[in-house]
């Protein structure tokens, strides 16, 4: 947990090496001398999108705030620059990063920062408006994510397992490689999303919208869709104990899908659903059946002794 003290006096160390008056300070972050003079005593603190914009004018790496910081540290982040090609400048990313830090993200207004390696949010991530941001590898496990507009984020290889995520905004959000074991999707837009190579075992997805997402490669295993509306979307790869009831189907197809053991009941326009070189069990095949699938496409698994 970071202390308003701390923060306050670190600030003032590094402003004095960069040589700036608290008055030029203020200036190159458009808040008044007297916001940077309450930092330094203690009697407030920037926000993180302010930390980070702080790191930058005085020289220093983020962790620098940090009460885990140890003095000889900042010399070796500001080692001399290196000559690097164009290609190499711009994979850098253009915002320092967040790490163990007990933020609270509750209503923010986010926009193009970068929090990958963020954990520690402990519970404090919602109603917030979030888009153009980083997560990459980043633990939400365990959290309840509510009442979020996430736009065009990447959490790539972030750990999201245990979750609820409930009555947000999810539009073209990459996932991919993501662990979301045992989360629950409730209520919720997803919309343009990648998925690819997520594992989405023990997952619940209820009175969701689900549009137009990359669905490749995803592990599905006790994956439960329940009173959701799912379109534009193709399913692929092997699901298994996986069960979708009272769910609208629209532009849907599952191409070669090998469906084992999985529940089909009570779904709306399932007969416009695709099947494209897909097997299927005994049990799953009964089941499309009794739901009207039009069975084009599906082949059933031959038991071996």
């Amino acid at each position: 947990m970071l202390n308003s003290k701390t923060i306050g006096n670190k600030i003032a160390d590094a402003r004095k090496k960069a040589n700036l008056s608290q008055a030029n300070l203020a200036q190159q972050i458009s808040i008044s001398p007297q916001a940077v003079g309450k930092w330094e005593r203690g009697e407030s603190q920037p926000d993180i999108i302010t930390l980070n914009r702080l790191a930058e004018i005085l020289g220093v790496d983020l962790n620098y705030f940090s009460d885990s910081f140890l003095p000889g540290e900042e010399s070796a982040m500001q080692q001399p620059e290196i000559e690097t090609t164009m290609a190499e400048t711009q994979a850098r990313p253009k915002s320092k990063r967040f790490f163990d830090w007990n933020w609270d993200m509750s209503q923010g207004n986010w926009e193009d920062a970068d929090f990958s390696g963020l954990k520690n949010l402990k519970e404090k991530f919602n109603s917030s408006n979030i888009k153009n941001c980083r997560f990459i590898k980043s633990d939400l496990s365990g959290m309840l994510l509510a009442r979020n507009n996430i736009e065009n984020c990447d959490f790539t290889g972030s750990n999201i397992r245990d979750s609820k995520i409930q009555s947000s905004n999810l539009i073209n959000n990459r996932y991919d490689t993501c662990s979301f074991i045992d989360a629950r999707f409730v209520r919720n837009n997803i919309e343009k999303c990648n998925f690819g190579s997520a594992d989405l075992s023990g997952t619940e997805l209820i009175e969701s919208n689900l549009e137009s997402n990359i669905l490749q490669d995803v592990l599905w295993n006790f994956t439960k869709f329940h009173k959701s509306n799912i379109s534009k979307s193709t399913f692929s790869g092997k699901l298994e104990n996986c069960h979708f009831e009272h769910c609208s189907f629209y532009n849907v197809k599952f191409e070669n899908a090998r469906l084992i053991n999985t529940f089909f009941k009570y779904n709306k326009r399932f007969n416009k659903v695709v099947f494209e070189n897909c097997e299927v069990d005994n049990i799953t095949y009964a089941f499309l059946k009794n739901n009207k699938a039009n069975l084009t496409g599906v082949t059933l698994i031959e038991k071996t002794d």
